[in-house]
């Protein structure tokens, strides 16, 4: 009895693992897909990464942004075309799991352009909804 009980908390554990591995390389696979849409100037594609919802939140230097809409509307008006976009890179320093459906993310990014190059830190808060990753807040500086 002893030796089927031990066996059953390995296999759920084993599971747990399993499943954690399995998301936070979800959550990568999410930032790696949303990197290369920025870098083809794809703002809409970039976007899908981010829930759409009035209520997400995206924090930047300017201070809070409520909304899907108002978060693309505002990165079109920071980043016009392709030239602006210039070349992003993520330096991703921690994927964390909080639960089950909710996990956190800080990381790096840098932007280069012919003009200018960017940089700064992130945090992400992401949500699993219907079975997939999606950013819920972000604050980038």
């Amino acid at each position: 009895m002893k030796k089927i009980i031990l066996l059953l908390l390995l296999s759920v554990t084993m599971n747990a693992y399993a499943q954690k591995t399995t998301d936070k390389q979800a959550i990568l696979n999410l930032l790696e897909q949303q990197r290369g849409d920025w870098n083809k100037g794809d703002l809409e594609a970039f976007m899908k990464g981010y829930w759409k919802s009035d209520s997400l939140l995206f924090v930047g230097e300017k201070g809070p942004t409520y909304g899907w809409q108002k978060t693309l509307d505002n990165y079109k008006k920071g980043y016009p075309d392709k030239a602006a976009m210039g070349f992003l890179t993520f330096g991703i320093k921690k994927v964390e799991l909080i639960t089950k459906d909710r996990a956190f993310v800080l990381g790096s990014w840098n932007i280069k352009s012919e003009k200018e190059e960017l940089k700064g830190y992130f945090t992400l808060l992401l949500r699993k909804i219907e079975g997939v990753w999606k950013v819920v807040v972000d604050h980038s500086s």
